[in-house]
């Protein structure tokens, strides 16, 4: 678990890919890690083909910076 939490980002950028991502305590699976349904806008070919403005790029850098993976351990520090 312990882990998990320090590789946060990493596994929340593999479940996004499409990889199974299963966190473990004590040898028993816990928890699932699955990208949320899509919303219903990009569900055809080529959505994102003009690309992503950069205010929303410069928002996904962020969600998964080193900044971002210490505030989310102190939170889950208490």
């Amino acid at each position: 678990m312990l882990e998990a939490k320090n590789q946060l980002s990493r596994l929340v950028k593999a479940a996004l890919a499409g990889e199974e991502v299963i966190i473990v305590s004590h040898g028993q699976p816990r928890v699932r890690l699955v990208p949320c349904s899509e919303s219903p806008g990009l569900r055809h070919c080529g959505a994102l083909s003009g690309g992503i403005k950069e205010k929303e790029r410069s928002l996904i850098e962020a969600a998964f910076s080193v900044e971002a993976d210490h505030a989310a351990q102190q939170l889950m520090e208490g």
